[in-house]
């Protein structure tokens, strides 16, 4: 007797296409939307404060060294360049915050200087980092 469910020795097969194309624009679509974290390149010594908050991860970061180096992207900037490289940065991620990571041995008057640049260069929210004192 012939089973009319069987059809022999064929192998069923799944179209994978449909699912190949899903799982690519899912990807192009996380690539497209995702921030990435511009660092300062350099490691710092942060001074605590008991009022310390966590900002969000989409802001400019300028690094200030001990030695009053002034630090974006990962390279060391003339304290005359500070504005140009904040205005391209800020051109590159509109409505960025300017946050200034610097070390506790640092002078007062370099971050001075550079918040400056920062407001000429047109940022409108400008922070200093600090590590909680808690």
């Amino acid at each position: 007797m012939i089973d009319k469910y069987s059809q022999g020795d064929e192998d069923a097969q799944i179209d994978m296409t449909p699912m190949l194309d899903v799982v690519f624009i899912m990807l192009i679509f996380f690539i497209v939307t995702s921030s990435f974290v511009r660092e300062t390149g350099v490691d710092v010594s942060r001074p605590s404060a008991e009022t310390a908050v966590s900002t969000d991860s989409g802001s400019v970061q300028i690094g200030i060294t001990s030695r009053n180096e002034i630090w974006i992207d990962k390279r060391v900037v003339d304290p005359r360049a500070v504005r140009a490289n904040i205005e391209k940065a800020l051109a590159e991620n509109s409505g960025a915050a300017v946050v200034i990571v610097a070390d506790e041995g640092s002078n007062t008057d370099t971050l001075i200087k550079v918040m400056d640049q920062a407001r000429l260069a047109g940022a409108e929210n400008i922070s200093v980092a600090a590590k909680s004192g808690n």
